[in-house]
């Protein structure tokens, strides 16, 4: 018997609460649904960091779209070329023939550009990115041999080994293979001993957050590819005896310039469970230097810690008396330790209600443990389960009325269909004590100015230029 489907039916996934939660991971993994939330960096943008880069693309046409697309936005086109594939180099035995030759081809013609001066401002890349993908890597093709026949006829040119294999997200995902390409083209350098460098995130690093306040403490200075404007600029991290990495997307390429530097790396994540985050900051004090053994004199690291707590918890307090009691949502792209911040929250009075994430980092189950007491009816929904393509449709009461929501993340505040949100991506830069009092403050900006959300979100590459 044939049925009449209902379009008004409710096919929003049901909601999991934290109390029923199977942590870490709640939902099923299978066809996977993209909000349009596109603040999130993709790998063009964090390829375009590197100064005095340019990529080449070699992939299908339909998957040259997306990233031609990315860098025509970010007003950035001229540093980007492409090689399309065609369906015969599938079986002619071609496939490291055709990259090679067609990135030559883009050389010249890049020389012939420059020399015929049609573009002054025009200069000849000292770092080329190279990205393949999907059909590559099912031939089998030797990406080893393209560099070095390229490097080999291009000596100047440094050239990088990139991909653009989706249909291999299950081994690594395709961000973490990027962290590892964007410094792949450095070397170990003479040491400089009072350089600390701060890797692994795509948005410049906050100068006041913690970790950056005690390496001033320590009278050191602090590399950040965000800050380099020359390619020399950015090779000065090999120069670097330690490395500071935010994100666990970043420990893949920070274990391997480790080796090639031989280094030392410290994983200072972006956490809000305070004696985690207390046991970093006094770790990396001791290696910066900043320990006090001395019983006469005050600990400079855990004056510096009491002073930043005051601020920050100060700062909680007074975002709670402007907010009150209105619901909470936060989403995982704003932050990737959203459980502990829930958490921070909920004990400094605030309302979270709702939790957007399809999984969580397997060291913050102490937090959900914890938050389970404190508040296990809040609610945990995923954000790539297909049928979420029909939760925007904001947040009501039980009579339909609109509830005033404050979302912290672009796709909670896409979800939630709400106005009023804190535009934050992968935390922003920001690190510690200095990044609670940060978002108290862009918290209370959110809830008293609303945004328009539908063009805020549909910029792509959060911090980056858009001609949109």
């Amino acid at each position: 018997m044939i049925k009449k489907l209902s379009t008004d039916e409710n096919r929003i996934p049901k909601a999991l609460k934290l109390s029923e939660l199977d942590f870490p991971s709640p939902f099923y993994e299978g066809l996977q649904y993209n909000a349009p939330a596109r603040g999130v960096w993709n790998i063009v943008h964090t390829g375009m960091l590197i100064p005095e880069s340019h990529q080449v693309y070699v992939c299908a046409q339909g998957c040259l779209r997306g990233v031609i697309l990315t860098a025509a936005e970010m007003n950035d086109m001229e540093r980007m070329s492409w090689v399309a594939l065609r369906e015969s180099d599938m079986w002619n035995g071609e496939m490291e023939k055709r990259v090679i030759e067609g990135t030559a081809h883009i050389i010249e013609k890049l020389k012939e550009r420059i020399e015929s001066k049609e573009d002054t401002s025009l200069k000849l890349p000292k770092c080329i990115l190279i990205y393949l993908s999907c059909m590559h890597m099912f031939e089998g093709c030797d990406f080893q041999m393209i560099t070095d026949e390229l490097s080999a006829m291009y000596p100047g040119i440094s050239f990088v080994e990139c991909y653009m294999i989706p249909t291999m997200r299950k081994t690594m995902s395709p961000d973490a293979m990027m962290k590892i390409s964007l410094y792949e083209a450095v070397k170990k350098q003479e040491v400089d001993d009072d350089l600390v460098a701060l890797v692994g995130s795509n948005l410049p690093f906050d100068k006041e957050s913690d970790v950056c306040e005690l390496i001033k403490m320590s009278g050191k200075r602090i590399w950040d590819i965000a800050d380099c404007e020359t390619y020399e600029d950015y090779l000065k991290l090999g120069t670097a005896p330690l490395m500071i990495s935010y994100l666990a997307v970043a420990d893949a390429a920070c274990r391997q310039m480790e080796r090639r530097f031989d280094n030392k790396w410290e994983r200072m994540l972006i956490r809000f469970d305070e004696e985690k985050l207390d046991a970093d900051l006094v770790t990396l004090g001791k290696k910066l230097g900043l320990d006090n053994s001395s019983e006469d004199e005050n600990d400079a690291v855990q004056a510096f810690l009491d002073k930043s707590k005051r601020e920050a918890y100060g700062a909680l307090d007074k975002a709670r008396a402007v907010i009150g009691d209105t619901p909470i949502m936060i989403d995982y792209t704003a932050f990737p330790y959203i459980i502990e911040l829930a958490e921070l929250l909920t004990k400094h009075g605030f309302n979270v209600t709702r939790l957007y994430s399809d999984g969580f980092p397997a060291d913050e189950r102490d937090s959900f443990e914890r938050l389970r007491e404190l508040k296990p009816d809040i609610e945990v929904y995923p954000t790539n389960e297909p049928s979420m393509r029909f939760a925007a449709n904001g947040n009501n009461d039980d009579e339909g009325a609109v509830v005033k929501t404050l979302a912290i993340g672009q796709k909670a505040a896409y979800f939630v269909n709400t106005s009023y949100f804190v535009d934050i991506v992968e935390g922003g830069g920001m690190y510690g004590y200095s990044a609670v009092r940060k978002l108290a403050e862009m918290m209370i900006d959110a809830y008293e100015n609303p945004k328009d959300t539908k063009k805020v979100i549909s910029h792509k590459g959060f911090g980056c230029e858009s001609c949109l």
